[in-house]
């Protein structure tokens, strides 16, 4: 207490000091110490006033487009420093976009929402092209696929040595009609040239080889991913059995998958099982898959399990086929064709007899003709070198291909027949006779002596029915065919063409199998 009383007093002195004239003589220690006795005792009387404080306004919020605006501008700098090949600084400027558009605080389904997650989906797109830039696969080696040697790469060498012995050396064979223009096709597209040989795995080099899962042609398109590609398919053309079409169109394909993996071995997997199948299971990894691919291998499906190693196992064996143990046969030749615009609808039997060519030369040429009938629109016929012209001087007068016109049968109505009653007779659907007449609907009754259109099908087990019996034909299925589309071109019902072949509704057919149909003569 007194140290406190004595620190005041001298501040005192201090300050009175300080008021006074220069000329004034400074107080004595002796008067200080005096001054202080005087006081050691006295009450000290103190008023703690409280201290004022204005209220701090609140910062404003940033603002939102500010943000998202500053954010583009870091992405357009992540760019220029990848271009540049300063790595680092890229990502530090994708970092602080990131770090912006989380500040940004915007209503969902507004603009500035849209903006943000565009901005999201931008930068993770970058992200993911700086870290696939620095891989092996796309740095200086995008045309190289890494040859790996392992036990589950040599299984596969061992499946081909053994039972698929006979399939490697037909495919490597049928290899030669298709392989140059698809080399060609790599080279301009920068892609490494040993893709030409994922038709021998896939198709096994067969223009209208058809799988289980609906996958189609030399490069096996399923139609969803087909249209993707600009492959279109129709009642009578399917662009997935064009060679050509169907090449350009996987090497599209392929190139967005090696853009969004990284890795040909990814990018192979995610041909097979799809891009989107192949994501999910990386999003549940816990490794860097772009170092580990072999450990992605293992939570694949089995049928993709398989099929990288086996393209691998492929590459080894016509890589060295006297090592293997393999003589591989010689190549077929290409066919030289030259192509011609026909734009009406013509079957080929009659342009390969006018041209003089067999039927079945001019349909291999176009597999994707999947009835052999050539469009109602635009089409680029192919025929053998030579023939180009002949066909052109002869278009005109090529006779117009006729579908088979639908017959019926004049049924006068009797006493007490109904719809039904006369569907059961000619065993035809109700709304098939509804259909052949527009004066009668499901609900009409039917007057004595009326006449009534039947649809001229199935087997009529009727007295006044006067008609001949069925005939039928064989007919060959072709690739992507399926029995509604094989009972349509028929003029038939899907259940008499499942009856005539003793099919169930879900049984499967194959291209070359032979099916009985409604004869076109009746």
């Amino acid at each position: 207490m007194k140290l406190t009383v004595y620190l005041l007093v001298l501040a005192g002195f201090f300050i009175a000091a300080c008021s006074q004239p220069i000329q004034q003589s400074k107080p004595t220690v002796t008067a200080i110490e005096e001054l202080v006795e005087e006081t050691a005792d006295a009450p000290v009387e103190t008023e703690v006033q409280p201290i004022k404080r204005e209220p701090i306004a609140p910062l404003p919020p940033p603002d939102s487009q500010a943000l998202l605006d500053e954010a583009l501008e870091f992405c357009q700098a992540a760019k220029d420093y990848w271009q540049q090949s300063d790595f680092d600084s890229a990502i530090s400027s994708l970092d602080r976009a990131y770090g912006l558009i989380l500040s940004a605080e915007v209503d969902q389904e507004s603009d500035l929402d849209q903006q943000k997650e565009d901005l999201r989906l931008l930068i993770s797109q970058r992200l993911l092209a700086i870290y696939t830039s620095q891989l092996p696969a796309v740095k200086g080696r995008h045309h190289v696929i890494p040859l790996d040697m392992n036990p589950i790469v040599q299984k596969e060498i061992q499946r081909f040595q053994a039972g698929h012995r006979r399939f490697l050396t037909g495919s490597y064979r049928r290899s030669g009609r298709y392989r140059s223009f698809m080399v060609k096709a790599l080279r301009e597209a920068g892609l490494p040239e040993e893709l030409s040989w994922l038709p021998l795995i896939e198709s096994g080099f067969k223009a209208r080889a058809y799988s289980p899962a609906r996958a189609l042609g030399l490069w096996q398109f399923i139609p969803t991913t087909g249209y993707r590609f600009g492959l279109k398919r129709s009642f009578w053309v399917d662009d997935r059995m064009n060679a050509e079409k169907s090449t350009r169109a996987a090497l599209a394909y392929l190139q967005q998958l090696h853009r969004l993996f990284g890795d040909w071995a990814t990018a192979l997997a995610a041909y097979n099982c799809g891009e989107s199948r192949v994501l999910r299971l990386i999003r549940r990894q816990n490794i860097d898959y772009l170092d580990h691919f072999w450990d992605l291998y293992e939570k694949l499906p089995k049928e993709t399990r398989q099929y990288v190693p086996r393209f691998l196992a492929v590459q080894h064996i016509l890589a060295d086929p006297a090592k293997y143990g393999f003589a591989l046969p010689k190549l077929d030749s290409p066919i030289e064709t030259v192509s011609v615009t026909i734009s009406k609808q013509v079957h080929l039997r009659v342009i390969a007899k006018e041209i003089g060519v067999t039927l079945d030369t001019l349909a291999d040429l176009n597999p994707d003709l999947r009835r052999q009938v050539t469009p109602p629109e635009e089409f680029e016929l192919r025929v053998p070198e030579g023939k180009g012209a002949l066909l052109a001087k002869k278009l005109a007068a090529l006779k117009v291909y006729q579908p088979p016109q639908k017959r019926f049968l004049i049924h006068t109505i009797r006493s007490g027949e109904t719809l039904s009653h006369l569907a059961k007779i000619y065993r035809v659907k109700i709304k098939s006779i509804v259909r052949a007449n527009k004066k009668i609907g499901r609900k009409t009754l039917l007057q004595i002596g009326q006449k009534v259109r039947i649809p001229a099908k199935g087997v009529v087990h009727h007295s006044r029915a006067k008609r001949a019996p069925a005939r039928t034909r064989s007919y060959m299925v072709q690739a992507g065919d399926s029995p509604y589309a094989i009972a349509q071109a028929h003029d038939m019902q899907l259940e008499r063409i499942l009856r005539l072949n003793r099919l169930k509704p879900n049984s499967r057919i194959y291209p070359g199998q032979k099916l009985l149909v409604k004869d076109s003569g009746f």
